[in-house]
């Protein structure tokens, strides 16, 4: 059945919870990307265009020490969201207590209350020690925050593969629950990827690890027409090949052992790189490109190959639902962007000729956004384990969570 989002509730008079994923980089208490804030907007605009309450509420990284508690204060966000929505954003500097309680018994409707970082339960100050109360659901918390409101609204996809008393806990203690624009859009498109895709679909797996990756790629196996790896695993792979892979990146035997076994269940489903861009040292200079059965014991590979992109753009031919995990090469250096940069191309060609293009979290994402491709995909997941959770077909808590239509 299909989850109840946010405008399928009726908010207006209505104090609503929305839980957003706030979690932003920041530097010296600024911060350095609001993309995350900004694709919180359109659900907080529609709870107070249509008369609801707005109390919203967020994580900042992880609060472990004292120290955590200053680096990790969410009120610059706050203030950030008031710019970007452009309607003042009362902000409590507290998780808990009589000011909160007042001021959101105090909102009017159309008007937005945000409140101090949940992740500041997860220590206590005057023990000074971690208690994870947030993070680990504690039943009491939970059951607090649900009282400062009437409804819940989840739109939080990054934490939504943990059950927290900011999830979980809320939604366990209020009447009605619903997904926000945000996380409606995640269940769409990975969801969609996951239980119904529209055939072919291809999976392009990057980064550094098959041991990160295992579930992924078995659920993939069963679910995709084809697996394409890139990225540093494509040497664990290559290694269970026999591939003398030289100084590249490679995890120990028993993953290589695991590769091997992968691609036997694989059945031809897996397509590796034929080339690779190598170096002798991880600098960011020029490398050559290399087959992959011609390396030689100093050559470290760094990045796919231009004879691999062009495989690639043959295996995703006619593709009508492409998921894309992970960067293909060490995207942070000029000179071993091109493999990502190559993948960016071929989504953004797909998604023209009326492909699903989805890329799944984490440094995918980063690098689409980086490099401007933000707006030439279906979509870009704001979660990067629950993206990779999502895609190995598991029930998300955070999703769970919210009320059936």
């Amino acid at each position: 059945m299909a989850k109840k989002i946010v405008s399928d509730l009726n908010v207006k008079g209505k104090k609503v919870l929305i839980r957003v994923d706030f979690n932003v980089p920041m530097k010296n208490g600024v911060i350095t990307d609001d993309t995350r804030v900004r694709a919180a907007l359109p659900t907080i605009e529609y709870v107070i265009n249509n008369g609801g309450k707005a109390i919203v509420f967020s994580h900042l990284g992880r609060v472990k020490t004292a120290e955590d508690i200053a680096k990790n204060d969410i009120a610059p966000v706050a203030k950030r969201l008031e710019e970007l929505i452009k309607k003042p954003v009362k902000f409590v500097n507290a998780t808990r207590g009589k000011e909160l309680e007042d001021a959101a018994n105090q909102l009017k409707e159309g008007e937005i209350l945000m409140f101090q970082n949940t992740r500041y339960e997860d220590f206590d100050v005057n023990a000074n020690k971690e208690v994870k109360k947030e993070s680990k659901n504690d039943a009491e918390l939970g059951a607090y925050w649900a009282s400062l409101g009437d409804v819940f609204v989840n739109d939080a996809f990054g934490t939504a593969h943990r059950a927290a008393a900011s999830n979980v806990g809320i939604a366990a203690n209020v009447k009605e629950t619903a997904a926000g624009y945000l996380l409606e859009k995640e269940i769409k498109f990975i969801g969609g990827a996951v239980d119904n895709p529209v055939r072919p679909y291809v999976a392009i797996l990057g980064g550094s690890k098959v041991s990160d990756k295992i579930g992924v790629i078995e659920a993939l196996l069963n679910k995709a027409d084809k697996v394409l790896v890139g990225g540093a695993m494509m040497f664990t792979f290559l290694k269970a090949e026999g591939y003398n892979v030289g100084s590249s990146r490679c995890e120990e035997q028993e993953f290589v052992d695991l590769a091997k076994n992968l691609l036997a269940k694989a059945n031809g489903k897996i397509v590796l790189p034929v080339d690779a861009i190598v170096n002798t040292a991880f600098e960011d200079i020029p490398g050559v490109a290399k087959d992959v059965d011609k390396f030689d014991q100093a050559d470290m590979g760094l990045d796919i190959g231009p004879k691999t992109l062009k495989l690639f753009e043959k295996e995703l031919a006619g593709a009508k639902t492409v998921v894309w995990n992970g960067p293909m090469g060490v995207f942070e250096m000029k000179n071993y962007a091109q493999g990502t940069i190559g993948v960016c191309d071929l989504l953004a060609k797909l998604t023209k000729e009326g492909a699903s293009t989805i890329i799944g979290g984490g440094d995918s994402a980063a690098a689409a956004e980086q490099l401007g491709y933000a707006s030439k995909v279906s979509h870009i997941s704001t979660g990067g384990g629950a993206s990779l959770e999502y895609l190995e077909g598991k029930e998300l808590p955070g999703i769970a969570c919210v009320d059936e239509k």
